[in-house]
């Protein structure tokens, strides 16, 4: 993605493809966009800056040489802020809403904390808004955005299927060095290098995060699995060992590779680039080596 589709992206997803054949490894990127929809408006005093705290900024960047691997890459088209891919479309936090929600609810960890589909509070606890969102305002939102993300994120799944036997899916995430305080329900945490997660070992082969998991320790990376992230809605949806279908999530500590609070690449970018780009290519010959549908 160009510096102006990062600007201008008018869309709620960008795929990048490899220009031969796919691999049954795919990636997506759902929290790394930066444009900031016209119809979003959070509250007039809440600076940019602050608001931006939310994205998974540079994550896009970081696995941009995946296509010319004959990887595909979908990243979101829309910020996190505005609406989280990564939450089930039930999570609604009718706190946020001047109406009764119409449809299915479910209150969960991260509803509690305001940070359902559509966010109410910042990871530090800043309202967003200094308004209600009417119920057509969030339906806006999920069919805009939401629906087609995940209708892509099938596709790619599939296609991966019916061309390998298997699909190997890699969410790609990026966590602050320290949890804040409406982040998680471990605020203060002093996070890893990498957390891998798949949801205990439900989404995906634990072969699969066995080597995700090695390979980043032999690099010298301090790892933990599932905690405090065990992968959320998409590895959810995507995973499915029984049908071939394998999925986790990573989580990269932003202090490896930019300054937190002024979001600029700092000096470590470029290595933890290739670092991720050697990563891929072992996950590569792991997947082209596995039979198909399930190990073992």
């Amino acid at each position: 993605m160009t510096e102006a589709d990062r600007k201008n992206a008018d869309s709620p997803y960008f795929l990048h493809l490899p220009e031969g054949h796919s691999s049954p490894l795919f990636l997506d990127s759902p929290h790394s966009a930066t444009t900031y929809p016209a119809d979003f408006r959070p509250a007039a005093g809440l600076p940019l800056p602050l608001l931006r705290q939310a994205e998974d900024t540079f994550v896009d960047q970081l696995y941009g040489d995946a296509p010319a691997r004959g990887i595909p890459l979908l990243c979101a088209g829309f910020p996190r802020s505005y609406l989280d891919a990564n939450r089930g479309v039930e999570e609604i936090d009718e706190a946020l809403l001047d109406a009764p929600w119409p449809g299915p609810k479910q209150a969960t960890a991260k509803t509690r904390l305001g940070k359902g589909l559509v966010w109410r509070v910042l990871d530090t606890g800043e309202a967003i808004y200094d308004r209600k969102l009417s119920v057509d305002e969030v339906q806006a939102r999920i069919e805009r955005c939401y629906l087609p993300y995940y209708a892509q994120l099938q596709k790619l799944a599939e296609r991966a299927v019916a061309s390998h036997g298997s699909a190997w899916h890699i969410n790609c995430h990026s966590m602050p060095s320290e949890a804040a305080q409406y982040a998680t329900e471990f605020p203060g945490l002093q996070h890893p290098d990498f957390v891998v997660g798949d949801r205990d070992g439900t989404t995906c082969d634990t072969r699969f995060t066995d080597r995700v998991e090695g390979v980043l320790k032999d690099m010298g990376y301090d790892v933990w699995r599932n905690h405090p992230y065990k992968g959320v809605e998409i590895v959810r949806v995507v995973g499915q060992p029984q049908a071939g279908r394998h999925s986790l999530q990573l989580e990269i500590n932003r202090k490896l590779y930019m300054d937190e609070v002024g979001l600029a690449p700092n000096a470590g970018f470029d290595k933890l680039k290739r670092d991720l780009n050697a990563l891929l290519d072992e996950l590569l010959r792991f997947v082209k080596a596995a039979p198909s549908r399930v190990l073992g």
